[in-house]
């Protein structure tokens, strides 16, 4: 077991019992206050360690690495030092921060420096992103669109159980937690016209999903292995892929999604470490088919993240649309990204690997309103009695995301996007 990854571990920092941000977590973000440039931080209980500061006072000098990376916008040159490096100063700062240690625990002054409240901070994007990849992997999800869509005695298409079926989107529309976006317009075509026309989506759903984010490149031509998948990943955020269900449904025959998905993605501030979530591993799903050799796997490598989706109308209160976990994923992590490479594709520090809408197996787990209104033919009520059977102008979707195991709990914080009219 890793030494920040002990469950005994305690802060002497307060941190709440039920806080997404224990001694064990410390994950790493990109904030700014009003005095402060960007730079990079780690979550504790509701503080945020500021390591610019950190490395001022020589807390990481034993270390002998280049500290300014801890200056900069995006956490990718702090990545691209390697995962022996992630893991000595996430090392460090478990000790900096543990109950036991005198090191910060007994220096006030320096505690003033390096520690910001949590709600005087603006959090950034994590990562400069070059590439983003969405896939479609949860078993439940892909066999309700198919039996809403097809022949549901078929729901799954002939590959699906074959390979890790994803495609290409659009990193340049993906915004951190907070950032609100305008509802989209494309091409849309109802059932009984003749013709399409173009206006406001009126089919707007969001999808329920995490992502990993790449932190080992890959030269072209190059592909990554089962056993070597771990090491190319940094880290896990959440993740809203927003949908427009109607320009989706005109327009992706017969190359799949295009403007229908490339309008707003929405992603959590904080990335939890592949190393702080080893504990929360479990068993997946048995692969049936048998697949093919260079995706076979042995061990524990789906994760237990519980995760919730809550709707708040506008001036209204947040109310629960779903929960589900992370672990009805049928394809895992290391599949996604081994089928992604195995063409040769490259990868880069800071792609972003999304792992599609994830869905458990009832209704009350399914990852997106197309699923839990079934196609809006199943509205849902809202405690102040409104109805939706898609997501409307006003309402802000929030999503979270924790593992638990024993008394050891994890967080994500939160992935939170607000709706706005069509421009």
């Amino acid at each position: 077991m890793m030494k920040a990854n002990d469950p005994t571990l305690k802060s002497w920092i307060t941190i709440d019992k039920n806080s997404d941000f224990p001694i064990q977590n410390l994950p790493f973000g990109i904030f700014k206050t009003a005095s402060l440039k960007p730079r990079v931080g780690v979550a504790i209980g509701d503080q945020v360690l500021d390591l610019v500061a950190v490395s001022k006072l020589g807390y990481f000098n034993n270390l002998r690495f280049d500290t300014q990376v801890f200056a900069k916008e995006h956490l990718n040159d702090f990545i691209a030092l390697g995962q022996p490096l992630w893991r000595s100063v996430r090392e460090k700062i478990s000790d900096l921060l543990d109950a036991s240690k005198e090191e910060l625990r007994d220096n006030p002054e320096a505690q003033k420096k390096v520690l910001i409240p949590m709600s005087e901070v603006q959090m950034l994007l994590p990562v400069k992103i070059g590439d983003y990849t969405d896939f479609y992997s949860s078993l439940d999800h892909a066999t309700n669109m198919g039996k809403m869509f097809r022949d549901p005695a078929n729901a799954l298409l002939p590959n699906w159980k074959h390979i890790p079926v994803g495609y290409h989107g659009r990193a340049s529309s993906i915004a951190v937690s907070g950032t609100n976006f305008h509802r989209p317009k494309g091409q849309t075509k109802a059932a009984d016209a003749e013709l399409p026309v173009f206006g406001p989506c009126k089919l707007l759903d969001f999808e329920l999903e995490t992502a990993f984010i790449i932190g080992k490149p890959t030269q072209p031509g190059e592909t990554v292995s089962i056993p070597k998948a771990d090491d190319h990943i940094f880290g896990m955020v959440l993740f809203n892929d927003w949908s427009a269900r109607d320009i989706q449904s005109w327009e992706y025959v017969p190359l799949g999604p295009f403007l229908g998905k490339s309008f707003a993605s929405t992603m959590s501030p904080w990335v939890v470490t592949l190393d702080a979530l080893k504990p929360f591993r479990v068993e997946g799903y048995k692969q049936e088919p048998k697949v093919l050799p260079y995706l076979e796997y042995l061990g524990k490598k789906n994760v237990d993240i519980n995760l919730e989706v809550y709707l708040q109308p506008k001036d209204g209160e947040p109310f629960k649309l779903c929960t589900s976990n992370y672990k009805y994923m049928y394809w895992t992590m290391e599949q996604q990204l081994v089928h992604h490479t195995s063409n040769g594709c490259n990868i880069n520090i800071g792609d972003v690997m999304a792992s599609g809408t994830i869905s458990g197996p009832e209704e009350g787990s399914f990852g997106s309103m197309m699923e839990l209104s079934w196609k809006g033919t199943k509205p849902i009520r809202l405690p102040d009695g409104s109805e939706r059977k898609f997501i409307q102008d006003g309402d802000t979707l929030i999503i979270k995301g924790f593992a638990k195991k024993n008394s050891t709990r994890i967080g994500f914080g939160e992935c939170i996007s607000t709706v706005l009219p069509a421009l």
